[in-house]
Order: C-alpha cells, then sequence, then structure tokens
C-alpha cells in the first residue's frame, strides 16, 4: 500500500510500462498476453503489493465466481441445515463447485411468501442456483424457471415440471423397500412421512403401488404424517404404537424419521426388528451405526452432486441441459430382520 492508499491497477501500468487493458488481460491469466509477458506483469504486481479488487471485477465482468446452495425450508422451518442429509449434501456440493474455482453461497430461506426465489436471483450475487429440495415450492420454481436457466434442482421429476432437476427415482425406491419387507411377511406396513413434499409424494406413491401389486389394499390408518426433524419424528411414531393400530413394519421416508421411530419402538417396548420391521430412505452416515443397523434406500450424493453441478454449468453456458434422474439401490440391514447386504 502507498502513502496515498492502495495501489491502482494504474500504477502496475505505470510500472511495467504497459496500459493498464494489458495489466487487466495479464492478471486474469488471459492468452492475448503472450505468457512470459504475463508472468513478469504479474510479478511487478505482486512485488509492488497490488491486490485484485474482485468486486469491481465482477461488475465488471458481471460474473461473480460464486454458486448460490438455497435450502428453502418454508414447509418445516424447525428443520437445521445440521440435519445429517443436507451436511452430506452441501459438503458434496462445495466440493463439486469449489473444484471449478468457483465460491459458494449458502442460503437458508424459511420465509418463502410470493417473490423469494425471484429476490434471491435479482440479488446478483451468484451465477448460478442450485436449490436443495422442492419444498412446497414446485410453482415458485417453474415460474423462475421460464426466465432464468442457471438454475438446478435436488428433488423429484413431477408432471408438469419445466425446471431442471436431479433426484433419485422415488418411487422404485420406495417400491423396492416395501417388496423387501413384504418379502419378509410383513403385511401391516406402515408409512411415515409428509406426503405435502413432492419427493414423499412419489416415496409414498411407490409404497402405494408395491401393496397393491401384493394384492393388498393401502390402510389410511397406517400413513402418518411425519416432520424430517428427530423430536416430531419421535412424536409422530409414538402416536402410532399409542393409537393402538396394528402394524408390523415401518417404512419412512426418511432415515431421520425411521431412526426416530426406532427409538419409539424401543422406548414402548417393542422389539426391533423381531416385532417391527423398519425401513428408512437416504442412507445417510449414521444408519449403519444406528442400534440395530438401519435398512435403508440408498441415494448417491456423490454421483447427484456432480450431475447437478455439471449440468448448472452447462445452463450457465446458455446450454438448455435437461433434469436427469439417479436410481436407488436398497441396503439392507438388521432393522428388517432380513439377511444384510451393506
Amino acid at each position: 500500500m502507498s502513502e496515498e492508499g492502495p495501489l491502482k491497477m494504474a500504477d502496475v501500468a505505470r510500472l511495467a510500462n504497459v496500459s493498464m487493458s494489458t495489466v487487466s488481460r495479464a492478471l486474469a491469466d488471459n492468452p492475448l498476453i503472450p505468457e512470459d509477458r504475463r508472468r513478469e506483469i504479474q510479478r511487478i504486481a505482486a512485488e509492488a503489493g497490488y491486490v485484485v479488487n474482485q468486486s469491481a471485477r465482477s461488475l465488471r465482468m458481471r460474473k461473480t465466481q460464486t454458486i448460490g446452495v438455497v435450502f428453502p425450508l418454508g414447509h418445516d422451518v424447525g428443520q437445521l441445515i445440521s440435519d445429517p442429509f443436507f451436511i452430506e449434501m452441501f459438503g458434496r456440493l462445495a466440493d463439486e463447485i469449489t473444484t471449478r474455482g468457483y465460491q459458494v453461497l449458502l442460503c437458508r430461506v424459511t420465509d418463502t411468501s410470493e417473490g423469494w426465489l425471484n429476490r434471491i436471483i435479482q440479488s446478483h450475487r451468484q451465477d448460478g442456483l442450485v436449490i436443495v429440495g422442492q419444498s412446497d415450492q414446485h410453482e415458485a420454481l417453474n415460474k423462475a424457471a421460464d426466465t432464468y436457466l442457471p438454475l438446478v434442482v435436488w428433488g423429484g421429476h413431477l408432471t408438469g415440471q419445466t425446471y431442471c432437476s436431479v433426484g433419485t427415482d422415488n418411487i422404485a425406491g420406495a417400491r423396492r423397500a416395501v417388496d423387501h419387507l413384504l418379502g419378509l411377511g410383513r403385511r401391516r406396513i406402515a408409512f411415515l412421512g409428509m406426503l405435502e413434499l413432492p419427493e414423499i409424494a412419489l416415496r409414498h406413491e411407490g409404497y402405494v403401488r408395491a401393496l397393491r401389486a401384493a394384492n393388498l389394499d393401502p390402510d389410511p390408518a397406517l400413513v402418518i404424517p411425519a416432520h424430517f426433524s428427530f423430536e416430531t419424528a419421535y412424536e409422530a411414531a409414538r402416536e402410532l404404537i399409542e393409537s393402538g393400530t396394528p402394524f408390523d413394519a415401518i417404512f419412512a421416508a426418511s432415515d431421520i424419521i425411521a431412526l426416530a421411530a426406532v427409538q419409539a419402538l424401543a422406548a414402548a417396548g417393542v422389539d426391533v426388528p423381531g416385532d417391527v420391521s423398519v425401513v428408512g430412505f437416504d442412507d445417510i452416515a449414521i444408519a449403519a451405526q444406528s442400534t440395530p443397523p438401519l435398512t435403508s434406500v440408498h441415494q448417491d450424493l456423490a454421483k447427484g452432486a456432480k450431475t447437478i453441478v455439471d449440468l448448472l454449468f452447462k445452463r450457465m453456458a446458455g446450454e438448455d441441459a435437461p433434469s436427469a434422474t439417479l436410481l436407488p439401490k436398497l441396503v439392507v440391514r438388521k432393522s428388517c430382520g432380513g439377511s444384510p447386504t451393506g
């Protein structure tokens, strides 16, 4: 820093005896400037203590080198980003984004009143957006996608969807889970989850299809609303137990709900898997470490994050990249009573 304030690009240009535009290109590693000349200008700037003003540069280039990762949680303000599924997904997205030389801007949104997504887009704080979960904002996402191309959503693929999404085949994953329970002789299978959410509704659809394929009529008394937080899921499972409705298995819409159900069953003196089999969805890291280890539908978040970011960068380049669906895998552990596979 000089006595008169921070060193300016004009000062570097004077020291290097070149124009300011040449300095700008050299510091940006632009190949229009010969490599030897670039390195010399970069050396002069470094020795003089010049630091690129990234904010000013972003304004000039109309790029921020930042990707926004948004968690819309208006449907369940009690759910935190510390949720194990969110932590793993965010970590994998951050790895993919930063590997490409971009920064990550994290945003947890609980106020999803009209225009919330447009306000984020119009802030111009990011070059593209990843939305983790559709929440109850399917129409808002559709509307934004009409005019904003660099947007990719983690979630299920829905009828009439216009935005780009990446997600597991929720129907197929649920069918595999319920088919497995049916194969173990379970017939009174409860479903725990929030049907208002698109991904959970798809998992419920898979649950219903599996039951009907086995010539079983779904019982509405076995469909229990359950939020994603452990405490609320525990209460939902406890209410099912205390209702007196007979059941011999639980298919939970997430691993956190499943793990809460296991604890509620244990507190009520119900043996898992002897009396009740339990299966979750996500296969988060703690699923294999629980007591008993949890059978779960595995979502390949590493592949999911890479696919999301690949599609987003194509869209940032102006391509209309299509949605993608990942295949699920059922990982069988002791909580269902079957022979373990993982």
